[in-house]
Formats: structure tokens, C-alpha cells, sequence
């Protein structure tokens, strides 16, 4: 027995000697115990560096700019560091009151409501339901009372208001900002699409064009 305390002594030295103590500078590169051709890639992996140069890109730097669409996170959840008395980015108007309607810059089209569709169902639909009732598939998994946008509280807010809404969530509740997930047109666009299905809830036969009735099977 006393061999074996003696060899794993002297293993431990050993791999003291060969390695290091964590933490200490050396004036080579230390041994490795997992070396490159064992396993390729896993400690040195190739990226690249702040100012630094790249071969991959046509330029050479590996510095890039950001991708179209990205969300300027870094000016804070709403990107409103810089517009802080902009509707467009706060919904809101100079005075503090909430903006009603859509800003400058926001035109209420088709395409945008088929935008505002695209983004209501990725990040809305989970809690708020297809139709805006509040029946979303997370009220299977225990999430609480999910508010339906058919309420007469709601159907009364402004555009902004609900605007500020998506964009700083709503505490207390269990709705969390999506500021830094939807760049702020988005944000409109899904405001007008919430519009939409609110008028649509409400709608009867007679606001139905004449000449569109008979698309629905109407006389």
C-alpha cells in the first residue's frame, strides 16, 4: 500500500512540474495535455479580433458592420437612447402622453399589416391566441390570465400606448419587453396588425363593401 501513496505522489509532482500551478505566467508556451492533433479545434479555435485583420473577407479587416435589420440593443431594451422625443422610437408625444395614431415615417398599408402578421404570430401568438383572445398555447403550461385584446380597456388604449406596451412589457405581469427583439417599424407593424384583429372582432356584415359580399357568400 505504501508503493501505491508513493507513485501517486510522485504522479502528482510530476504533473505539477510538467503543467503549473493555475494562474502562473510562463516564459513558454506549458504543456498540454489535450494536445491540438488529439483533439483539432477545441482550444485554439480560429476568430477574429477587435481591429484585427481577416483573410476571409474580400477587404481584409474583421471588423464588420452590422446586418441590416439589427436592433441597436446597446442604446438600451428600446433603442430610444437617442430619440428620447420620438414617437417613432417612444410612443409617445413630447409632453408624455401617449401618441395617438401612427408617426410620421409609418404608413398603414397592406404590407404593413402582413409584416405586423409575420411578427405578431412569431412573438405574440405563444400567450396572446391567432385571434388576440388570450388563448395561446403557453395557457396549457400554466401560464395565468393572459389579457385578450377584445377588451373594452384595451380596444380603448392608443397606438402608442400599446406600442409602449410591446416595448417595455408590462410589470407587474408576466409580460416582458420586446424592445430588443423588434426593431421599432416592427413594433408599429404589429400594433397595426393588433388594429386589424381588434376591427375584425367587432366587425358585422354591413361593414362589408357591396361589391365584396358576394366573395364571403353574401347577397
Amino acid at each position: 500500500m505504501r508503493h501505491v501513496y508513493l507513485v501517486t505522489a510522485l504522479i502528482v509532482v510530476l504533473a505539477v512540474t510538467v503543467l503549473g500551478f493555475r494562474g502562473t505566467r510562463f516564459t513558454h508556451p506549458p504543456a498540454d495535455v489535450f494536445p491540438e492533433w488529439l483533439f483539432p479545434g477545441m482550444k485554439r479555435q480560429p476568430k477574429p479580433r477587435t481591429m484585427g485583420a481577416s483573410t476571409f473577407f474580400a477587404d481584409g479587416r474583421a471588423d464588420r458592420a452590422p446586418v441590416a435589420g439589427t436592433v441597436a440593443s446597446a442604446y438600451g431594451p428600446a433603442g430610444t437612447e437617442f430619440h428620447s422625443e420620438d414617437a417613432l422610437y417612444t410612443g409617445k408625444n413630447p409632453d408624455g402622453s401617449y401618441f395617438k395614431g401612427f408617426p410620421n415615417g409609418i404608413t398603414v398599408d397592406q404590407k404593413l399589416l402582413a409584416r405586423g402578421k409575420d411578427r405578431y404570430q412569431i412573438y405574440c401568438t405563444p400567450c396572446h391566441g391567432l385571434v388576440g383572445d388570450g388563448n395561446g398555447i403557453t395557457k396549457k403550461y400554466g401560464m395565468g390570465a393572459t389579457p385578450s385584446y377584445h377588451t373594452e380597456a384595451i380596444r380603448n388604449m392608443t397606438e402608442g400606448q400599446i406600442f409602449f406596451t410591446i416595448t417595455n412589457g408590462k410589470q407587474p405581469g408576466n409580460m416582458f419587453p420586446y424592445g430588443d427583439k423588434l426593431a421599432p417599424q416592427d413594433r408599429w407593424a404589429v400594433v397595426a396588425y393588433v388594429r386589424a384583429l381588434q376591427r375584425a372582432n367587432q366587425g358585422s356584415v354591413n361593414d362589408v363593401p357591396a361589391d365584396h359580399r358576394s366573395e364571403l357568400g353574401l347577397k
